[in-house]
């Protein structure tokens, strides 16, 4: 069976608010279309044609690799919408067209091949999915005679009695291609909305066979319309992620305050606290210690290592080492095995090597450090002069002392020392001591004059 796929994405989301179209907001890593599309994807479609409005050109770029878009213009309803797709799609008359909206990012592909192989079983000219809802207002209720379905009625079309019908169509069907080309442009717009429905190409296929197809949980089929819409089906997907990593090996002492992207690994023994964000590319690795309060973007952690309060973004934590608490690891930061980034401590392109330290208080910038070196507390590698960035690079077993600053372009050598203090401007050759300072002078009777001098300017 060859199945081809239609993904409605044509409207304008206005209850969203904002000029994002609606179907590009996202959920968990992935836009709500993206989810969609790889749910198709998996169910084993061939070919994925994407309707979209005039004008969507940030749509069209966003969609995965593969998919066709076509655009809508104007607007006329999704039974015009189906017509379009099918304009832009190649195949035969026994080929299957799924039909799916872009907005559905709950729809898993287990239930689309439900759909699919029901099609292909039944031999319909249309099988559509359907729910039962507590609260069905906004959905086009089933109607049926007996068990056929007869039609489909649109809320905003539908009598007292039809809208007491808790059985609704949820927008997804699959239609035997030739029959559905066959019949969509007799639809007409008598209406509402004055829009050409799909729904309606469903009543004009009750003589060539309707089925439907329960869907076994009524959650998959929630859409997306407004953002308290969209929080409630990022709260579901987060759900689904975590229980996933729970069952592979993942603790979470309390996963519902866990935020995980769909695109993110996790290796088994690791354990995720509260109020911890991994996104975008992050694969972390197993036994690693993730929280309480931690975000990491778009960064590796390998095994054992331990990250809390802390930001990790486009970085590489190596394995052992120990970030935190309220460290900023900024992109370009690699941080070898057993190395640590401390209590407020900023790195950023940097590269820190095995065993060594930046304990607290601290900001490295374009600086490499070699192995076991020790970064003391305030130092600051001063790294831009106004105009250009420079570098700092710092060779093995080197001890900063505390408060030192190190004016780029300079290098530190092997086994070399700083005294707390110290402006470094110049480059330490290997196991030196450098300290730049004033002497220390001392002034006595200090205090007292300085109020003598105070009282007197108040009298």
């Amino acid at each position: 069976m060859t199945v081809r796929a239609v993904i409605l994405a044509a409207g304008k989301g206005t209850r969203m608010g904002c000029d994002l179209p609606k179907v590009l907001h996202s959920v968990a890593g992935r836009s709500l279309v993206s989810w969609v599309v790889a749910a198709v994807r998996e169910a084993g479609a061939d070919d994925l044609v994407v309707v979209v409005p005039k004008g969507a050109d940030d749509l069209v770029v966003a969609l995965p690799d593969g998919v066709t878009s076509v655009i809508q213009d104007p607007p006329g309803g999704t039974g015009h919408a189906a017509e379009v797709a099918l304009g832009a799609m190649a195949g035969s008359d026994d080929d299957t067209v799924l039909v799916v909206p872009g907005d559905s990012p709950l729809l898993t592909a287990g239930t689309l091949r439900s759909l699919l192989e029901a099609h292909a079983a039944g031999g319909s000219a249309c099988t559509l999915l359907t729910a039962r809802l507590t609260d069905p207002s906004g959905y086009g209720r089933v109607v049926r005679d007996g068990n056929r379905v007869s039609r489909i009625v649109e809320h905003a079309d539908a009598d007292e009695a039809t809208l007491a019908i808790d059985e609704v169509a949820v927008s997804t069907y699959a239609f035997r291609l030739g029959a559905l080309a066959r019949v969509l442009g007799d639809i007409g717009e008598a209406n509402a909305l004055g829009e050409r429905y799909l729904t309606d190409a469903v009543a004009a296929l009750v003589p060539d066979g309707v089925a439907a197809v329960a869907v076994s949980d009524p959650e998959e089929v929630l859409g997306v319309n407004t953002h308290e819409q969209l929080a409630g089906v990022a709260a579901i997907l987060r759900g689904r992620i975590n229980s996933g990593l729970m069952r592979q090996g993942v603790d979470m002492p309390d996963p519902s305050r866990v935020y995980i992207d769909a695109t993110v690994s996790v290796g088994p023994g690791t354990t995720i606290y509260p109020g911890t964000h991994i996104e975008g590319r992050s694969r972390v690795g197993r036994g690693v210690r993730l929280g309480p309060e931690a975000f990491v973007a778009d960064s590796e952690v390998a095994d054992g290592a331990r990250i809390w309060y802390s930001v990790v973004r486009g970085a590489s934590v190596g394995s052992g080492v120990d970030v935190g608490p309220f460290a900023s690891l900024r992109p370009g930061t690699i941080l070898h095995r057993d190395s640590k980034a401390g209590s407020f401590v900023e790195i950023k392109a940097s590269t820190v090597g095995e065993g060594s330290k930046v304990p607290h208080l601290a900001y490295v910038g374009d600086a490499t450090i070699g192995e076991h070196s020790n970064i003391g507390a305030g130092t600051i590698t001063c790294n831009y002069d106004g105009y250009d960035k420079h570098e700092t690079h710092i060779g093995d077993r080197v001890f900063i002392g505390s408060d030192t600053m190190l004016v780029a372009p300079v290098t530190v050598g092997d086994d070399a020392t700083t005294g707390a203090g110290s402006v470094i401007t110049r480059d330490v050759p290997p196991g030196a001591l450098a300290v730049e300072r004033s002497a220390q002078k001392e002034i006595p009777g200090y205090a007292e004059r300085r109020e003598r001098l105070h009282q007197t300017e108040d009298e």
